[in-house]
């Protein structure tokens, strides 16, 4: 396959990252952990591979993965901080989504974020 052909591909497992609900790096995009910048230049990998961002994850969709088990364990983590974080995560997976099924309208990449991630940036 022609390199241009191919998507991003995992920086943990090597294999090619195809959809966007499956992306460490749109997700944290999308929720204002990476600023547009720089979205080119970040590593890619799966959700499934980023154990300490997919723990946040609370959507149907999304298979659970095997506990975390260090200091980044979710049950680690100060309640409030933890269910902040899974609020976040969880609505910017669910956008990931919206954007996948064409539901958010969205037609540039500088639209993806959240509405208040795109509020901060400008």
């Amino acid at each position: 396959m022609a390199r241009c052909d191919q998507g991003y591909l995992c920086r943990v497992c090597g294999e090619e990252v195809e959809q966007i609900t499956e992306s460490t790096l749109y997700l944290r995009y999308v929720i204002g952990e990476i600023d547009p910048e720089v979205l080119h230049l970040a590593p890619e990998s799966h959700l499934r591979c980023t154990p300490t961002l997919a723990q946040f994850i609370a959507d149907e969709r999304f298979e659970a993965i095997a506990p975390v088990e260090d200091a980044f364990a979710i049950d680690s983590l100060d309640p409030d901080f933890a269910a902040q974080r899974k609020e976040l995560v969880t609505r910017g997976y669910r956008r990931l989504w919206e954007i996948r099924e064409g539901r958010a309208r969205i037609r540039a990449v500088n639209q993806y974020p959240l509405p208040e991630v795109i509020e901060r940036w400008t």
